[in-house]
């Protein structure tokens, strides 16, 4: 049965000419899924804490295998996802702070939310992330 959601691309003709996409297509793509999919599991992982006590084991656990397997296959092809959470902030990490503008220049601050995740390749950070930042407090 048919969701109604599926997108319906058009078998080509034999005339037609099949491109390939570029190697750098297919890296954009599997970053954008990779910050995607994690967004999603932080969103469900929020999701459970509403849930009754005796229903969150199971979908915690499922949420779990998620997003070990989203670790294995990054892995695989030489990434990974960074958090900073609970972190000191300082200009040399790789992240956008949201809400930095909020804050005195030499106010000590501390990484409050991942927004988006940092994704390191091997030679280095393929993608800064986004974070809001809060004041450390004493």
């Amino acid at each position: 049965m048919s969701s109604g959601n599926e997108s319906h691309a058009s078998v080509p003709t034999t005339t037609e000419v099949i491109t390939q996409p570029s190697q750098e297509d297919l890296s954009q793509a599997l970053i954008e899924i990779v910050t995607e999919s994690w967004r999603f599991a932080r969103l469900f992982g929020r999701v459970l804490d509403q849930l009754a006590g005796d229903e969150q084991p199971r979908y915690r656990s499922q949420c779990d295998w998620f997003a070990k397997k989203l670790e294995e296959s990054l892995r695989k092809v030489d990434l990974e996802i960074v958090s900073v959470e609970g972190h000191p902030h300082d200009s040399g990490l790789p992240v956008t702070a949201l809400n930095l503008q909020a804050f005195k220049p030499d106010e000590p601050l501390i990484v409050d939310q991942m927004i988006e995740p940092i994704i390191k390749g091997p030679a280095g950070v393929i993608r800064a992330g986004t974070v809001t930042v809060k004041r450390v407090q004493s």
